[in-house]
């Protein structure tokens, strides 16, 4: 056994050159410089964070905004489909004009019969499907904007420019005119007083009916009163 010798006590390894109390404010400073490495860590962190949340913030909106750009780019596209359709449409409808107008001739003078008539009737149908409208009537008021004036003529039994007959039917797909209808108008005559409503007219024949009974009741009471009053008689 070994044999310890009294009042020896075990101290720390000192450096050479150095005392033991240099020992323990290092060890001191070494614990206090541990925490102000950790703010410092965490500090640069916060920031990669920030750089990150901007980078997504950032990446979001370009998002958004490429979004947006392709549903008006989807937008236009659609409406740019449906124009050119309905111009091609119309451009067909156009050339199908001349063949419509010889089928109304044919059907005013009765020669639309037989087989004839089945293919006539057949193409109106389709062209109905397409969206064709035929617009123009006598009597209605001349509109410039979808009315030809081929004729013109004074009448006194209008108001206003008035179409009097329809030389050729207009024709229209929704607001688009393909064709103005071509028409004979007639204006109101020159110096001429606009005829009465009826109404007034039959007032006023009315009136004069009273006021002429009125006077045929007063010159038969002034005969009688010539008879009473022994007033000569007729012989």
């Amino acid at each position: 056994m070994t044999e310890e010798t009294p009042g020896f006590e075990e101290k720390p390894d000192v450096p050479s050159g150095a005392t033991p109390d240099d020992a323990e404010p290092k060890a001191a400073s070494e614990e206090g410089a541990a925490p102000a490495g950790d703010a410092s860590e965490n500090a640069g962190l916060v920031a990669q964070l920030d750089q990150v949340r901007t980078a997504l913030n950032e990446r979001t909106a370009d998002l958004q905004r490429l979004q947006a750009e392709y549903q008006n780019y989807r937008r236009r596209v659609e409406r740019d489909r449906v124009a050119v359709k309905e111009v091609a449409v119309a451009n067909l409808l156009s050339e199908l004009l001349p063949v419509l107008d010889d089928i109304g001739r044919a059907r005013e003078h009765g020669e639309l019969v037989g087989g004839f008539k089945s293919v006539a009737e057949s193409l109106e149908a389709v062209i109905a499907k397409m969206g064709l409208q035929q617009f123009g009537k006598e009597g209605e008021p001349f509109d410039p904007t979808i009315h030809e004036a081929l004729m013109h003529s004074y009448a006194p039994d209008v108001t206003e420019t008035t179409c009097v007959a329809i030389l050729q039917p207009g024709y229209r797909i929704g607001e688009r005119t393909i064709r103005p209808a071509r028409v004979a108008v007639a204006e109101p005559q020159p110096g001429a007083q606009p005829a009465k409503p009826a109404e007034e007219s039959t007032e006023a024949q009315a009136d004069s009916a009273e006021s002429a009974g009125s006077t045929g009741d007063a010159g038969n009471a002034g005969n009688t009163g010539n008879k009473e009053s022994g007033g000569p008689e007729e012989g």
